[in-house]
C-alpha cells in the first residue's frame, strides 16, 4: 500500500489496529478534513465537532491566521534548539507576559511537560526560597485531578486506568477532596507543602464545576501559608470557559499558571508556564528545557492563536454561547438526561442508562445524525465545540443532541 493512497474508514481504522499501540479506544469515525466547527470523515461526511480535540482547537479547525503563521515560520526557520537565539523566541515571550500580566514564561510542547516544569519549579522554589528541608517539599493535589499522562503525574491520581501496574509511584504529594476548602486548610498545616496544583474547572472528571468562591478562598489560604497557587489552565485556559483564564472569573492570579492546547489554536504542539521572576528564576541554565520548546514556528503559532482569539472576542462569545447552550439542554425532556453543567463553552451532560442504552451509545446516535462527541468516565458526555461556532449553528447542534437522546425514549 502506498502512503498516498486513499483509504476507507474501514482500512484506516484497521491499520491502526494492526500497527498501532492500543491505548486509545475512539469513535469508529476517521477523519481526513476539518475547517471552522466541522470535520469531514473519508467518506465525505460532514460532522460537528463537539470536542474541539480536548479544547485544543479553540479558534476552529485550521484557522488561515494560525495555518499562514505556521507555513511561514515553517519555510523561513523551524528549529533551532534553545542551544541558540533566534528572533521569534523573545517577541513571543514579551508578547504572552504581556497577555497574562506575568514577568516570565518558560515553553514546552505539551500540556504533561509543562506540569511537570511547573512541579519542578514548586519544588526548587520550596527549598531555594521557603526553606523547605531537602527532599521534603510536599505539593497538594485534588482527588479526580488529570493533569496528564507521565510517570510522576499518574502517581498521584485515583483513577485505577492511569495508575494500575504503573508503581513504584513517586511521593510528595498530598491528594485531598476537589471543592473542600476545609480540607486545603488542614493539608496547609504542613509546613512543607510548598504548592496547590489544582484545575479550576475539573475537564476530564466531566466538567465538575467547583462552587462559586472556591477560587478566592482557596487562593487566600495559599496565601496566608505561603504556599504556592498553581493552576492547570491547559484544557480551561486561552478563553474556553467566557475568560481567558477560568481562574479570572474570581479574580485570582495564581503565582504559576500551565498552559497548552488552545495556546496554538491546535496547530502545533505548544504549552506554557508563567510566573514572576521570584519563582521562574529559580531554574538556571542547563536545568530544565527541551529541544523542541520554545521554537521558532511554535512561538508564531502561539502568536497568532492568541491573536484570534483576542480579536475575535472569542472569550465573550463562549460566555454568551455557554449560558444559551446550558439553558437549551436543560430543556430536553428526557429521564437519561439527568444534570447539565459547565462554564462557558466547556460544558458536560450526565446520562443514566436506559436498558441497555448508555452514554456511548447516545454519542453513536449523534455521530450518526452529524455531531461528534465522547464520554468521559462513562456516564459523562463533554460538548466543547470550537468558540467560533455561530449562534445559529449551536442552535442545530442542541437539536442534533435532542433528537439523538430522545431516540431512545
Amino acid at each position: 500500500m502506498k502512503n498516498t493512497e486513499k483509504l476507507s474508514s474501514r482500512q484506516a481504522i484497521e491499520l491502526e489496529e494492526k500497527y498501532g499501540a492500543h491505548n486509545y479506544h475512539p469513535l469508529p469515525v476517521v477523519l481526513s478534513k476539518g475547517e471552522g466547527v466541522f470535520v469531514w470523515d473519508v467518506e465525505g461526511k460532514r460532522y460537528y465537532d463537539f470536542l474541539s480535540a480536548y479544547s485544543a482547537v479553540n479558534q476552529g479547525h485550521c484557522h488561515p491566521r494560525i495555518v499562514s503563521a505556521l507555513t511561514e515560520q515553517a519555510q523561513k526557520l523551524a528549529l533551532t534548539s534553545r542551544a541558540f537565539h533566534n528572533d521569534v523566541l523573545g517577541q513571543f515571550e514579551k508578547y504572552i507576559n504581556g497577555v497574562f500580566g506575568y514577568d516570565k514564561v518558560l515553553p514546552m510542547n505539551t500540556g504533561a511537560e509543562a506540569v511537570e516544569t511547573a512541579i519542578k519549579l514548586c519544588r526548587k522554589w520550596a527549598y531555594e526560597k521557603k526553606g523547605v528541608p531537602e527532599n521534603q517539599a510536599k505539593i497538594v493535589v485534588c482527588e479526580n485531578n488529570f493533569h496528564g499522562r507521565t510517570t510522576t503525574i499518574v502517581s498521584f491520581s485515583n483513577d485505577p486506568d492511569a495508575t494500575r501496574n504503573y508503581g513504584p509511584y513517586t511521593p510528595g504529594f498530598i491528594r485531598i477532596p476537589y471543592n473542600d476548602t476545609d480540607a486545603l486548610e488542614q493539608a496547609l498545616k504542613d509546613p512543607n507543602v510548598a504548592g496547590f496544583l489544582f484545575e479550576p474547572i475539573q475537564g476530564e472528571a466531566g466538567v465538575f464545576v467547583p462552587d462559586e468562591g472556591y477560587l478566592k478562598k482557596t487562593y487566600e489560604l495559599c496565601k496566608q501559608n505561603n504556599v504556592l497557587y498553581i493552576a492547570d489552565e491547559v484544557q480551561t485556559g486561552i478563553a474556553r470557559t467566557g475568560r481567558m483564564l477560568a481562574c479570572d472569573h474570581e479574580g485570582v492570579r495564581p503565582d504559576i499558571v500551565i498552559l497548552g492546547k488552545a495556546i496554538s489554536g491546535g496547530m502545533y504542539p505548544v504549552s506554557a508556564v508563567l510566573a514572576d521572576d521570584e519563582v521562574m528564576l529559580v531554574i538556571k541554565p542547563g536545568q530544565h528545557g527541551s529541544t523542541f520548546g520554545g521554537n521558532p514556528v511554535a512561538a508564531r503559532v502561539a502568536m497568532a492563536a492568541l491573536d484570534v482569539i483576542r480579536e475575535e472576542k472569542l472569550a465573550e462569545r463562549s460566555e454568551k454561547l455557554g449560558d444559551l447552550l446550558r439553558r437549551e439542554l436543560r430543556n430536553i425532556k428526557s429521564d437519561m438526561l439527568t444534570l447539565v453543567r459547565g462554564k462557558g463553552l466547556l460544558n458536560a451532560i450526565v446520562i443514566k442508562p436506559k436498558g441497555d442504552k448508555e452514554a456511548i451509545d447516545v454519542c453513536h446516535k449523534m455521530a450518526e445524525l452529524g455531531l461528534l462527541a465522547k464520554p468521559t468516565h462513562g456516564d459523562k458526555i463533554r460538548f466543547a465545540p470550537p468558540l467560533v461556532i455561530s449562534e445559529e449553528q449551536l442552535m442545530e447542534c442542541v437539536d442534533i443532541i435532542r433528537k439523538a437522546i430522545e431516540s431512545f425514549e
